[in-house]
């Protein structure tokens, strides 16, 4: 079981590279904004090496390829940036997509009990992704399953372009 976030471990403010953004429907935007607003709330974000937060993060992408997590302490210094690779990601997001997109048009005409179908597997979806995340960033930044959720989220969120 994770321990409870302590002030210097956690994320005090985190942004998205928008530079390669064209539009967003209303739907992920209010994703991005909720994933934002609760992982502010509650996240334990504790990066290697004992630096002490809470921690301003920055997510972006580096040539589509190497999810980029910039990280600064809290007294503004930058610590190492963590890199991965989006390689064991990409099907998980454009599989997540596709549901979101299923579970959007669902809502709209759909009877509760397909909706709920659908939406159990999209939250199955965006469980694996957070596990796959907190995998990968395992010996480097520790987290725990709900920071990895809104994460997750948010690197979805950074492959759209419009």
């Amino acid at each position: 079981m994770d321990s409870p976030p302590r002030d210097d471990q956690r994320i005090g403010r985190i942004t998205l590279d928008e530079r390669l953004v064209i539009r967003r429907s209303a739907e992920i935007e209010h994703e991005r904004a909720v994933a934002i607003f609760d992982l502010l709330e509650a996240n334990r974000f504790v990066p290697q090496g004992g630096a002490k937060g809470p921690f301003d993060v920055h997510l972006g992408l580096r040539d589509g390829r190497s999810l980029v997590i910039e990280v600064s302490d809290a007294a503004a210094q930058p610590i190492e940036p963590v890199i991965l690779p989006m390689s064991p990601f990409r099907t998980l997001i454009k599989d997540y997509f596709t549901i979101c997109e299923s579970y959007f048009e669902a809502i709209k005409r759909a009877s509760p009990s397909q909706i709920e179908a659908i939406d159990m597997g999209r939250r199955g979806l965006h469980n694996e992704g957070s596990e796959v995340l907190r995998e990968r960033l395992a010996g480097k930044v520790e987290i725990d399953l709900e920071t990895a959720r809104r994460l997750f989220t948010l690197i979805c969120v950074l492959h759209i372009r419009g």
